[in-house]
């Protein structure tokens, strides 16, 4: 049988096309006002522009600027020359803003499509796409939250390139609790504020490769009340605007040092000082922001950049881990060692690897993990889109309401599994795998951070027991079960191996619905929230069971004798049987209420 091909080393264009148009159907969507005119052609056409980019000015510098990290010389940042190059191609082809309205000079394609347009690049060079994904999401962000005076000045900048964007969240004493945050906004007689303090892991805190960057940052206003209920938003440009839009002056923001973290080594990473009266644009300290909406309700815009952060996060982490696997199956294919079982005879040839059966195993599991995950993150931008495009108000809000749930899983399923995908390229390489001169390392390198990336794994747990499934009466919660079911219904309708593996699944959801509501109901909220983990990698283990039986759905239709679709029919098998199983040990602990770690002791360490 011949293998299934892979046009690169990169990504499955196939799988992209399979997912894109014939489980979801994207092409529908031009049939939206919002989408109007817009065609299947059309969009096959932005992904295949896409993959060239990502193949010849991304993948080329991955390693170069992972090993050449940006350096601070005579206090500025000093970069790859290739990272500009390829974000100047980037932004001529208009992709950064693929998603954002015509009238800001984006192009309004759908979000699902950017998603999967961004896959290809964060396959090829992830470091590289972080500054392209922060831009889009500022301007977003601004478009969301801002007054048409700032959405006017500051987002055909960010969305034609000229313009970089950065989030400005925490600080050195808060970490991740941004209640703690402590830099101060001051009124301007002339409208505007002057903001005094300091922001720690900057991504693309400072570099050379655009006119000016744009910093959405935190901070409360001198009065407000305390913790998150006080905090603004707002926009701190590097340097200042003159009437025409030109850059003008610096603002009194500064750089005070440079990060250096185990991946996303080509990212820059910094420390911001806000006021230090390093220029003084106004002959006083004070960086000079802009407020973004109304005073105090901060987090709420910047959750908008957060979430919109969080599925990106996810993106990145689903082709980190591909482009590990598809590189990991090209070494197993390629790399003889050893015989099979039954061949005593030590003069015969070897067999390359992806003939022994626990190799096999560890490339199934890639397959499964980097292939749903894929999955999980497109349908995510599916519903954004379905948000932002139905007419019917009532549609729009349920899938919102959907949307916001799948979020935090869409972020750390993808951080946690696809990142123990690159675990297994690693493995599947033995020991050339953790040297330098074979990409799988890095990869494992730069797909960790995705678990810190915008709110850890605890953080994501905890927003989605804590939060999202009881939020709005858990109606999007109820959604996401009548959805799984209905696809279970259709398996039943299929019969055979897809009833078989949906019988599987709705005992899954079934068990996932008694959890829930036992945890909801719990008269402690700590002692419910102490297994929040357990329950986010449960329940991600069920959506992603639930994207796996649609695909075998989808794949059963197909030719059988198509390896591509064997190959989604095994994968399937495989998350069901295998993967599927392990939620029943983490609902038994959310269920028991279990306190083995809640009741652990400082001093017992």
């Amino acid at each position: 049988m011949t293998p299934t091909t892979h046009a690169t080393s990169i990504l499955s264009r196939r799988d992209l096309r399979f997912l894109l148009h014939e489980w979801m159907g994207v092409g529908e969507l031009g049939a939206r006002p919002r989408y109007r005119g817009q065609s299947a052609d059309l969009y096959d056409d932005v992904l295949e522009l896409a993959e060239r980019l990502a193949t010849d000015l991304f993948a080329p510098h991955n390693r170069s600027a992972d090993v050449e990290e940006p350096r601070l010389e005579d206090g500025k940042v000093r970069l790859e020359p290739a990272v500009a190059e390829a974000l100047a191609a980037f932004s001529e082809a208009s992709l950064m803003g693929v998603s954002v309205d015509e009238e800001l000079g984006g192009m309004q394609l759908p979000l699902v499509l950017a998603t999967a347009a961004s896959a290809w690049f964060h396959a090829a060079n992830t470091s590289t796409t972080a500054y392209a994904m922060l831009t889009t999401a500022a301007a977003n962000t601004l478009i969301g939250a801002g007054s048409p005076s700032l959405v006017e000045r500051w987002v055909p900048p960010l969305v034609s390139g000229r313009f970089f964007g950065t989030m400005c969240l925490t600080e050195p004493q808060a970490g991740s609790s941004l209640a703690d945050i402590t830099t101060r906004a001051q009124p301007a007689d002339d409208g505007t504020y002057r903001l005094f303090g300091s922001k720690m892991w900057i991504s693309g805190a400072e570099h050379d490769m655009a006119e000016n960057i744009v910093h959405m940052v935190l901070a409360r206003i001198d009065g407000a009340p305390a913790g998150v209920r006080g905090i603004s938003l707002f926009v701190v440009p590097r340097s200042l605007l003159e009437e025409d839009g030109t850059v003008g002056v610096a603002n009194d923001v500064a750089l005070a040092g440079l990060n250096h973290k185990m991946g996303f080594r080509g990212t820059v990473n910094g420390v911001l000082s806000f006021g230090d009266g390093v220029h003084r644009p106004h002959g006083a300290p004070g960086a000079v922001g802009y407020l973004v909406g109304e005073p105090d309700h901060g987090l709420a815009y910047m959750f908008r950049m957060m979430n919109e952060a969080r599925i990106g996060v996810g993106i990145g982490a689903v082709a980190v881990g591909y482009t590990g696997f598809l590189k990991s199956l090209q070494y197993a294919r390629e790399r003889p060692q050893g015989r099979a079982r039954s061949n005593r005879d030590p003069s015969s040839p070897q067999v390359p690897i992806v003939d022994h059966p626990d190799v096999r195993r560890m490339l199934l599991a890639q397959k499964a993990y980097v292939e749903g995950g894929l999955a999980l993150v497109l349908y995510c931008g599916r519903l954004h889109d379905d948000v932002v495009s139905l007419e019917d108000p009532s549609e729009s809000r349920r899938a919102e309401l959907l949307l916001e749930l799948l979020t935090p899983i869409a972020k750390s399923w993808p951080a946690q599994w696809c990142l123990a995908a690159n675990d297994l390229a690693i493995q599947v390489h033995g020991g050339y795998g953790y040297s330098r001169e074979y990409d799988v390392e890095q990869h494992y390198r730069d797909n960790r951070l995705n678990q810190i990336h915008e709110g850890t794994h605890g953080i994501q747990a905890i927003d989605l027991l804590g939060r999202k499934v009881g939020a709005a009466d858990g109606e999007g919660f109820r959604r996401l079960v009548d959805i799984i079911r209905e696809t279970v219904v259709r398996a039943r309708d299929v019969g055979g191996e897809a009833g078989e593996l949906g019988e599987k699944l709705c005992l899954s959801i079934a068990r996932l619905e008694a959890v829930t509501a036992g945890a909801l109901e719990s008269a402690d909220p700590g002692e419910a929230l102490a297994n929040a983990t357990a329950y986010l990698e449960a329940t991600g283990h069920v959506v992603v069971a639930w994207l796996w039986l649609e695909q075998f759905l989808v794949a059963a239709a197909g030719d059988e004798t198509d390896p591509f679709y064997e190959g989604k029919r095994q994968a399937a098998r495989f998350f069901v049987r295998c993967e599927l199983p392990k939620t029943d040990v983490m609902f038994d602990l959310v269920e028991s209420r279990d306190r083995t770690a809640m009741d652990m002791l400082d001093d017992w360490f």
